[in-house]
């Protein structure tokens, strides 16, 4: 990761992109979404104890061996090192449980567990959702299994293995997919990979969401491939991750803004 090349992109984004009150927005679709996705900041009682469990893990100096198929390596990293670098910011993970209650997800797949508090923001909207998540390091799972029994969330399923090989059997547990959140390894062929196998479970209403699309040269390219497949309608481009649609109703747009 680059981080004056991010720096850079940033500040072109923020520049060029529209702000997530809706203003200039013409779709009816993407106002709404817009003003109750983003916007709309209700605080839910599962926040606070995600948050909880955030602050202790980012305390927690116990050091785990990593096994990253992404990068095809293995590292020592303390649970702080993970819970700091490798888990979405409260911002972001409030702003993926809102887009599952908007879009009612009852069939969710994550890429990537790492501690599971994204997940929890995921799964939490409701107990008869099917959540599961793909982890490919077995003792980041178990941190993240403790951390659903804490929360008491019941409806996550981790399969924890090489997501190349593990994905093609989960798909055929799901009929289809309503909502889908891609953050696990940050390379294009992977990414498009994963994204492809994933269409065959959308309908009308799904939703894909595709973290982290400014991290590398090879994530805008994967990014930029997403936006140009014929199945998809529009996007919202948040710049650090990016929302994808599939509903024919839309009109095709590509859209970015500032949140």
């Amino acid at each position: 990761m680059n981080r004056f090349r991010i720096a850079l992109k940033y500040i072109l984004h923020f520049l060029t992109a529209s702000n997530t009150h809706g203003f200039g927005v013409h779709s009816p679709f993407v106002y709404h979404f817009t003003e109750f996705v983003f916007n709309k900041k209700s605080t839910y009682y599962i926040f606070s104890s995600i948050e909880i469990i955030r602050s202790l893990l980012e305390k927690d100096k116990r050091v785990l061996d990593i096994t990253d198929y992404g990068a095809g390596e293995k590292q020592k990293k303390t649970i702080a090192e993970i819970a700091a670098k490798s888990v979405k910011s409260t911002k972001y993970g409030q702003l993926l449980y809102r887009l599952s209650v908007y879009i009612k997800a009852q069939n969710t797949l994550e890429f990537g567990t790492s501690l599971g508090l994204t997940t929890s923001y995921l799964a939490s909207p409701s107990s008869t959702m099917r959540c599961i998540s793909l982890e490919g390091c077995p003792q980041v799972a178990s941190l993240a299994i403790d951390n659903f029994k804490t929360l008491d969330i019941k409806n996550v399923q981790i399969v924890v293995g090489d997501i190349d090989l593990t994905l093609p059997e989960v798909l055929n547990k799901f009929s289809q997919l309503d909502l889908v959140f891609m953050d696990a390894n940050h390379k294009s062929q992977a990414v498009i990979s994963y994204f492809e196998q994933c269409l065959t479970k959308v309908h009308k209403n799904t939703v894909f969401v595709v973290d982290d699309i400014y991290w590398s040269k090879d994530m805008e390219k994967a990014w930029k491939m997403i936006k140009e497949h014929s199945q998809v309608i529009a996007t919202i481009d948040l710049f650090q991750l990016g929302i994808v649609f599939f509903n024919t109703d839309l009109h095709k747009k590509h859209y970015k803004m500032r949140f």
